[in-house]
């Protein structure tokens, strides 16, 4: 593997733990291939066959496979296997009519992810290796996703249409007409005793080109950046609706992640020269930090000291210490780097 500078190896030596066994996962669009970076050594171990047009990642909890969309602005329908234990691919999984998947999350042992020309999001089973669950949004461009750990609430942002849409799931207690499904059993009812479960979607509207965002750690806001308005909307997640829209000019903004204590939000940006940080707090922009041409992806490093940034048009992703809001060095991990996971 290539490194940048001197700097890139002192600065990420410097900030690795001696716990720190975690593994960065990095695609690269230039090169069609998923890398694995042992941060701590900076070093490219493997490379893999990622699929066409690859532009996120998610791993299995256990740390044995990735998955990646085949995005292709909704001309291929494929999530590419990768075994990480192996360093091999080992195929694709045929979404069919749920073309255009992008953003992923892995919870519950499936795969939950996006379909941006089906106006969906689905979910596949590895170990009846089929999709076992299809929920329609009705939105233009449902692009990055978030799955919370109860499986009882996610999020989507919605490119074109400019909206969030929370999706909330809800014992139904709404009244049955003569044709609906009876309550309490029966013929395509829950069983006895159990209540109906259905998911409620609630759209909320917020800007133009809305596509990063994330969850504070307390899950109590959404922040999305709006890349067509330069702005960034807080959703009050409990009374689904804006609270505030912040005027941070970040107009091509790609992608919005918190830092893992919540004190501070970095946002990416495509056209531009800097990440921009904002206080949490007081929602005001704190720093701008120079990392090239343009970004996309975040990863944070798990003792939240590190954050990556995918700077795709320099072919490296940049390494920013959190405490300093400091480059602290580069990595080369592929052309155009994009999506990237952690994995343990």
């Amino acid at each position: 593997m290539r490194i940048i500078s001197l700097l890139a190896v002192c600065g990420l030596l410097a900030a690795q733990t001696n716990s720190e066994k975690g593994k960065l996962l990095v695609l690269s669009k230039g090169d069609h291939t998923l890398a694995i970076v042992d941060v701590a050594t900076s070093q490219v171990i493997a490379r893999m066959p990622s699929g066409v047009d690859p532009h996120e990642v998610t791993a299995s909890a256990d740390g044995k496979t990735a998955y990646i969309s085949n995005y292709g602005g909704g001309a291929y329908n494929t999530l590419t296997v990768v075994d990480l234990v192996n360093h091999k691919t080992l195929g694709t999984v045929d979404l069919g009519a749920l073309r255009g998947p992008h953003g992923l999350a892995f919870a519950d042992g499936k795969v939950w992810f996006t379909a941006e020309a089906a106006k969906a999001i689905g979910r596949f089973d590895p170990a009846t290796q089929k999709i076992d669950w299809i929920l329609g949004t009705g939105q233009d461009r449902t692009h990055m996703l978030y799955v919370a750990g109860d499986l009882k609430h996610i999020y989507t942002t919605n490119v074109n249409s400019g909206t969030v849409t929370l999706m909330e799931l809800k014992a139904d207690g709404g009244p049955r007409g003569p044709g609906g499904p009876p309550r309490g059993g029966g013929l395509g009812g829950p069983p006895p005793g159990r209540p109906r479960m259905e998911w409620e979607e609630t759209v909320v509207p917020v800007g133009g080109g809305a596509e990063g965002f994330d969850v504070s750690p307390d899950g109590k806001e959404l922040w999305t950046a709006n890349a067509w308005d330069g702005t960034i909307s807080v959703i009050d997640i409990a009374a689904k609706k804006v609270v505030q829209t912040l005027p941070a000019d970040v107009k091509t903004a790609n992608r919005l992640k918190f830092t893992l204590d919540g004190k501070y939000v970095l946002v990416s940006v495509l056209n531009g020269p800097d990440v921009t940080v904002l206080d949490s707090a007081s929602k005001k922009v704190v720093k701008r930090i120079p990392v090239g041409h343009g970004a996309a992806g975040i990863e944070m490093n798990p003792d939240g000291a590190l954050a990556y940034v995918a700077c795709t048009p320099d072919n490296y992703v940049a390494v920013i210490d959190l405490k300093s809001l400091q480059v602290s060095g580069h990595l080369d991990a592929g052309k155009q780097p994009d999506g990237m996971t952690w994995v343990h």
